[in-house]
Parts: structure tokens; C-alpha cells; sequence
């Protein structure tokens, strides 16, 4: 869960909130006059972050390229998937790979 501080707060307590960010993960939300204005999250959280908005961005195939990057047992499966086609009878296929 995010803590509140205020500017003057954080200015105050910047190197503690840091540490805190930094070491154990929390977060912090940052007013100014009662009104959130900004976040101070981990470098690792900003990555995911950022990383999670560029694969929006993506669209059609580049999108569909995209999807495929996480997954880290792709060419196992994909490995399997030929195989599986190899040895059916019902559907004779061509060459495969």
C-alpha cells in the first residue's frame, strides 16, 4: 500500500524515503495542497512500468512479435507442436522446418 507525503515532507525525509523505496520496495505518493501530483516508485517498478506502456503501443504483427517475448519456453513448445504434426496420420502435411 502507498504512504501520502507532502512536498515539504518529502523535502525533509527525501533520503529516508529513498531508502525506503529502494530497500523495501514501498511507495510513496506525493501532494502538494492535499492533491496527489507524483509517485516514488523503485527504478525496477519504473522499468515495468515503462516496459508495460511500450508493449500497449505496439500494434498488428509487431504486437503479436511482442506477446511472444515473455514467454521463455516458446521454442520447446514450438519444438513439440512439429513433432505432434510429423506423427499424424489424419493430416499429412509438408516439410516442416
Amino acid at each position: 500500500m502507498s504512504k501520502e507525503m507532502g512536498v515539504a515532507d518529502l523535502k525533509k525525509h527525501f533520503s529516508s524515503v529513498i531508502n525506503q523505496v529502494s530497500l523495501n520496495g514501498e511507495h510513496f505518493i506525493i501532494k502538494k495542497k492535499g492533491r496527489p501530483m507524483a509517485a516514488v516508485v523503485s527504478l525496477k517498478e519504473l522499468d515495468m512500468i515503462e516496459r508495460s506502456e511500450h508493449k500497449r503501443k505496439r500494434k498488428g504483427l509487431l504486437a503479436a512479435i511482442g506477446a511472444w517475448e515473455d514467454f521463455d519456453g516458446l521454442e520447446k513448445t514450438i519444438t513439440a507442436i512439429y513433432d505432434k504434426r510429423r506423427k499424424s496420420k489424419d493430416r499429412p502435411i509438408g516439410r516442416l522446418g
